[in-house]
């Protein structure tokens, strides 16, 4: 897949991230849990490869974060999901290690990068673990709809995964 189309997917993904973000949130604590940014970080990560993934999920968080609709734990929580789960992807092509990818990424690394963000930048009084059921809550529904669409395309063989990412048949 050439570079333009990428970026063309890549800013699509930003904008339904963005526009869903008002729509489909659900305010726990100081945190804002969205999982529709791990659905697109899964569907990234397969179809675009790890730096679009990232690209898309640093994007979305920025808009987020510019129209309220989202905090400062978005960042770390939705680029190392994004990053892990492609990764994985690149390794083993299987759709299921994105997925892990995503929730491990996101539900494990991203909550314990989210901890120093809560104690020291926002003065916020957090446990170092206490993100964690949080964000892999999020990131359980998420991931599972992407693994499950993605399933469904490529068992019903409208896309053709490859090695640089997808191919509409």
């Amino acid at each position: 897949m050439d570079k333009t189309r990428k970026l063309t997917l890549t800013a699509m993904m930003v904008a339904i991230g963005t526009m869903t973000s008002n729509v489909f949130f659900i305010p726990i604590g100081f945190t804002k849990v969205f999982p529709i940014q791990h659905f697109l970080n899964v569907l990234s990560a397969v179809m675009l490869g790890p730096y679009y993934a990232v690209l898309q999920a640093f994007s979305v968080s920025l808009l987020r974060n510019i129209m309220g609709t989202g905090s400062l734990f978005a960042f770390p929580g939705s680029m190392v999901g994004a990053l892990l789960a492609s990764f994985l992807y690149l390794k083993t092509r299987k759709l299921y290690m994105a997925f892990i990818g995503e929730v491990v990424g996101t539900g494990v690394l991203g909550a314990m990068l989210a901890y120093p963000i809560a104690a020291l930048l926002l003065g916020q009084k957090a446990t170092l673990f206490g993100f964690i059921p949080l964000f892999i809550f999020s990131s359980i529904a998420g991931a599972l709809l992407g693994f499950i669409i993605l399933s469904v395309f490529v068992k019903k063989q409208s896309i053709v995964l490859t090695n640089t990412g997808w191919l509409k048949k």
